[in-house]
């Protein structure tokens, strides 16, 4: 199976260029992923450029490869976003790559009331790039053109104004509503989940006013590192993606 490097500096590509990543990136195609001359590898920008073709070099120190093949591939439309409450342990950096597996278009880490994890001072940029490399990793692992962004620390107050240009839908294992149940138009999606302990009522209560719709998946209730992506999953199902 092909692998998919990224090289964020590139904006155009053609047919029989020669390409190269140096740093980090050929280090880690070269010791752990075992690339060799002659295989077939693809080189992205995480931004919808991906350039295929045969490696010529491959040394920790470079990878370079023929280009025999360019595409440009249009964002999914409607974007769909994950807000992910903080969650205690790695649970939230596991919503985060499964997540982006699925082909989430964004992640926004939420510092939700009943969130055990605490972003302040320097671990909120420190949280943010952790998030952001786990995202860039899987995306490379799944050969998505879209690397998913990760956006900045939110609270409730600012997740409620996202209800003015999208559909925002709370997972909530006691909602009335299923999420299979739900038709989409083109508005964005928002996808939210809580923390270990679930949403605060005062939370549920101001999302809703602010237009947010409550919904569940099942009869079980899932944990806030599973959630996200089932629910994505089914959205996925929903909108033809899959």
């Amino acid at each position: 199976m092909s692998s998919l490097y990224l090289r964020e500096d590139l904006e155009h590509v053609e047919v029989g260029d020669r390409l190269s990543l140096t740093g980090a990136e050929a280090k880690h195609a070269s010791t752990v992923t075992r690339t060799r001359v002659g295989q077939s590898v693809m080189i992205g920008n995480g931004r919808g450029l991906i350039a295929s073709g045969r490696v010529l070099v491959a040394t920790p120190s470079e990878l370079a490869i023929e280009v025999e093949s360019a595409q440009r591939v249009e964002r999914s439309a409607p974007a769909v976003t994950l807000v992910q409450a903080l969650a205690k342990g790695d649970r939230d950096e596991l919503a985060v790559q499964a997540s982006t597996e699925l082909g989430v278009d964004a992640v926004v880490p939420w510092a939700a009331a009943r969130s055990v994890s605490r972003w302040e001072g320097q671990k909120i940029q420190k949280g943010r790039d952790r998030w952001a490399t786990i995202a860039r990793e899987a995306a490379k692992q799944s050969i998505r053109a879209w690397v998913p962004a990760v956006e900045e620390l939110t609270n409730t107050r600012s997740l409620a104004k996202r209800a003015a240009g999208a559909r925002i839908l709370l997972l909530d294992p006691d909602a009335p509503v299923r999420l299979t149940s739900l038709t989409f138009d083109d508005r964005p999606l928002v996808l939210v989940v809580g923390p270990e302990g679930g949403i605060a009522p005062e939370e549920l209560a101001a999302l809703v006013e602010a237009g947010a719709e409550l919904v569940r998946l099942g009869d079980t209730v899932l944990r806030t590192s599973t959630a996200g992506p089932a629910a994505l999953a089914v959205v996925n199902g929903l909108l033809g993606r899959w």
